[in-house]
């Protein structure tokens, strides 16, 4: 799996890079057909973007952004949405091959 970690208007630091890199490992345990991850950082007016694209084996890419005061909280609430999405779409991939048993009451 390939993490990719860019800035937009702005250079990204060292320690911000491998914040990124770490959260964004963790998503593998979720869903094990990603492929790669793109994190795109922007800053400006004190105002912190994030946005990530998950790319995976046989589905639409998973998109989600996220604009805080603070680079690291953007960061996290980012991930929290990202992982929301994978795992709606693997309960959804679940739920297909094995529907529910609808029960009678006699």
């Amino acid at each position: 799996m390939q993490i990719n970690v860019s800035g937009r208007h702005m250079t990204v630091s060292d320690s911000v890079r491998e914040y990124c890199q770490q959260k964004a490992s963790k998503l593998v345990r979720f869903f094990d057909r990603i492929q790669s991850i793109d994190v795109v950082l922007d800053g400006h007016n004190g105002h912190h973007f994030a946005e990530l694209i998950v790319h995976s084996e046989g589905t639409a890419p998973f998109v989600a952004s996220e604009e805080q005061d603070d680079m690291h909280a953007a960061v996290d609430l980012v991930m929290d949405k990202i992982e929301r999405q994978i795992r709606r779409h693997k309960d959804r991939l679940r739920n297909r091959k094995h529907p529910p048993k609808v029960r009678t009451e006699d």
